[in-house]
């Protein structure tokens, strides 16, 4: 596939002089989110920890830390609720609230404690109801305490050896000893150096298990969730596999990451005076024939920093911050997923936009979602709609890059997986349907010389009988050069059940 073939685009068409050529479109009135504060002071100074629009990070969270402790002999029920509540509800401030716990305890011993206790409590009920996305933000933000000296090293590695036990368990299934594995690889980015600073001999038994258990599990699923049949140009590995190579590439680099914020090393000289706190004994769940884990999966690739073009590069496919950047994005589509405003701006307003292609980034998160099997987690019709509200809020940007993203799912389509192909033709279509069906359909001639059934002819069928469905055929075939009319479906004609007839009924018609 020659990939640095792709298509030319024009800046001038409609779409506010940035355009892509295919894409464009007028602005619409924009939504404005509901930015009303919330009524209860205590959960609205919380919430607000961390913001910098006035002042820098560590004084806005400083100065909520001061609040928090005058308030805490009246209101400590309420702030310790609030805390344990934005450990899940507001996971990209995982470092933020970290520190801010850490501040209060350094001030308050007991109220270290009782936050210990509460949060161990929450994690131990995610984990018995099978909340394994909360389970997961819990964890992680029981070992970033450890950074805030709030939890104690030993017993953070206590709790990991607990979870690998579970995972060590061959009668249970292997999707459950995978999450295990994989909550204890998700949190490590955040304390991995902390960890390897102070008990370096019970970290290196700890990756030598986990990297027995990599070598020993199944992987007759992954070759059922890939999206394509051939791994030129990307891989598609195996999600597992794929975290794993990214944490011994941050182990090799000596635990240092270049993406996570830690506010709390500027309170380093407060923190490190602060007692720790151990973890109180915790145990899993016993797995039983209801309960219901995270589905394996394929981490979808479809750029890599040639395709980017010039500005900030596209993280390599095995590093730590691409992992990173693809859960923060991923967690803000699965915050946001139920309007899809919020969902495009937030994902704009991504924080580290300017280190990295961003509008690349999202775009392949949002089809490695769609494209997910063996059903994507979301309706596909949000995927479509999100991806039009992107093309509305970064009109000079977002349209070019779906337009090459088009460009190289046709050209791999050969080898794509059923399944996805349809979902392709079905997004296409309805994204079509919002841009007037635009498209440099004669770029795609060949087709007609093909086998009919070869799958780009087959797919390009299919996307104009879609798109006639949600317009009308004249619309659509005035749209597509007549030299392509062969992949035309006929039109739909009106069929009268009895025109002709000869049986006992046709006179009946005939009368009507």
């Amino acid at each position: 596939m020659n990939r640095g073939k792709r298509r030319q685009y024009d800046d001038d068409e409609q779409g506010g002089g940035g355009g892509g050529r295919y894409f464009a479109k007028r602005q619409r009135t924009t939504y404005s989110q509901n930015t009303k504060k919330d009524e209860d002071p205590i959960k609205s100074v919380i919430l607000e920890a961390g913001e910098r629009s006035k002042t820098s990070l560590e004084s806005s969270i400083e100065s909520v830390a001061k609040m928090l402790d005058g308030d805490l002999a009246q209101q400590k029920a309420k702030i310790l609720q609030t805390l344990v509540e934005v450990v899940t509800t507001l996971p990209e401030k995982c470092s933020i609230y970290a520190t801010l716990v850490g501040l209060l305890n350094a001030k308050n011993y007991g109220f270290g404690g009782e936050f210990v206790e509460s949060v161990v409590k929450s994690f131990k009920e995610f984990l018995r109801n099978g909340n394994w996305t909360f389970a997961q933000y819990t964890l992680r933000f029981i070992s970033d305490l450890v950074n805030c000296h709030v939890v104690s090293a030993t017993s953070l590695l206590q709790l990991y050896d607990t979870f690998m036990e579970g995972a060590l368990d061959p009668n249970v299934p292997q999707v459950r000893r995978d999450w295990l594995v994989y909550a204890i690889l998700n949190s490590l980015p955040w304390v991995g150096r902390e960890l390897f600073d102070k008990k370096e001999q019970t970290v290196e038994r700890l990756m030598i298990t986990i990297d027995n258990y990599m070598k020993k599990r199944n992987r007759a699923h992954h070759n059922l969730l890939r999206v394509w049949n051939s791994d030129d140009p990307n891989p598609q590995e195996e999600f597992l596999d794929c975290l794993w190579a990214q944490i011994e590439n941050l182990k090799m680099n000596g635990w240092i990451e270049k993406h996570i914020n830690r506010p709390y090393i500027s309170f380093d000289s407060v923190l490190c005076e602060a007692l720790q706190h151990n973890l109180q004994q915790i145990l899993l769940p016993p797995h039983h024939e209801n309960m219901r884990y995270p589905m394996p999966r394929v981490i979808f690739r479809m750029f890599d920093y040639a395709d980017c073009g010039e500005g900030p590069v596209l993280p390599g496919a095995h590093s730590i911050e691409r992992y990173l950047i693809e859960q923060e994005l991923t967690e803000i589509i699965r915050k946001y997923h139920k309007e899809r405003r919020d969902c495009a701006a937030a994902l704009l307003d991504y924080e580290h936009n300017n280190k990295i292609p961003l509008e690349y980034m999202i775009v392949e998160v949002i089809f490695g979602q769609l494209f997910n099997l063996p059903l994507p987690e979301y309706l596909d019709i949000f995927y479509g709609s999100l991806l039009i509200e992107l093309c509305k809020r970064q009109a000079g940007v977002i349209p070019q890059i779906l337009a090459q993203t088009v460009e190289l799912l046709y050209e791999r389509i050969d080898s794509m997986n059923v399944s996805c192909i349809d979902r392709f033709a079905t997004w296409f279509a309805y994204h079509l349907s919002n841009f007037q069906f635009r498209w440099g359909w004669s770029d795609w001639g060949s087709a007609v010389n093909m086998d009919p059934d070869h799958p780009k002819p087959k797919f390009i069928s299919e996307v104009l009988l879609k798109s006639i469905r949600l317009s009308y055929y004249e619309r659509v075939t005035e749209m597509f050069p007549q030299s392509m009319g062969a992949l035309l479906p006929p039109p739909a004609m009106p069929q009268y059940k009895y025109n002709g007839d000869t049986g006992e009924f046709a006179f009946l018609s005939l009368s009507i």
